[in-house]
């Protein structure tokens, strides 16, 4: 098994020798795309993928490395699925739009948030999207660095929103209990007041998620 320190999409599709080619990266991907899709993270494997396709795992790694190479090709493949509306003028509703783009294929693929909380990868779509953003700040001062910090707090955020609304359910309402437990012992005011606020009509989500964006790239870009 071969190791490389570059990334997948500099290098051959495919080992130079061997066999003719029988898979694609597009195939590959797919395959494991599905499987992630179907039993999560950890079922994503070179025996799972390679099952998917109905082939052995070793034919793989002709095409790629090993586990990393499949991970980073999801990620970059999910951002193929991003919606980019056309810029409005409106610099923070335009960014806005954007997490609500990665917000849907997060939504469509649960395993997505994780990875691009702990191992984000820049592929050819992913680089599309970044371009898109690097556009709508083009007339905004900072440098390159600044606007790149912009785009990947963006991702960070949008994903965390995504795990949290997932893991909202038994676990909510079990914080919920005990704050009611601790504001009825009148032993925190604070926490009381919180609980009534709590208690206000709250919004769906998407409104909640889309202020929270707003008012946090309102500050990063204004």
């Amino acid at each position: 098994m071969a190791d490389y320190d570059e990334p997948i999409w500099l290098r051959p599709e495919r080992a130079a020798t061997g066999r003719p080619a029988v898979r694609s990266r597009p195939e590959i991907t797919a395959a494991a795309l599905a499987v992630a899709d179907r039993g999560g993270l950890d079922a994503v494997s070179m025996r799972n993928v390679a099952e998917e396709l109905g082939t052995g795992a070793a034919s793989l790694y002709r095409y790629v490395s090993g586990r990393d190479d499949l991970l980073d090709l999801m990620v970059d493949a999910t951002a193929a699925g991003i919606e980019l509306p056309e810029p409005t003028g409106n610099l923070v509703d335009d960014l806005v739009a954007v997490g609500e783009g990665l917000h849907g294929v997060m939504a469509r693929h649960e395993w997505l948030p994780e990875l691009v909380l702990t191992r984000p990868s820049l592929g050819p779509n992913a680089v599309a999207v970044l371009d898109h953003v690097l556009g709508l700040l083009a007339d905004r001062p900072g440098d390159g660095r600044a606007k790149l910090e912009v785009y990947a707090l963006l991702n960070a955020v949008v994903a965390t929103f995504a795990m949290n609304e997932r893991a909202a359910g038994n676990r909510a309402r079990h914080a919920a209990a005990y704050l009611g437990h601790v504001a009825a012992s009148g032993e925190r005011p604070r926490i009381t007041e919180l609980l009534g606020d709590l208690a206000e009509p709250p919004g769906s989500a998407e409104e909640r998620r889309t202020a929270a964006l707003a008012k946090l790239l309102s500050g990063l870009v204004g």
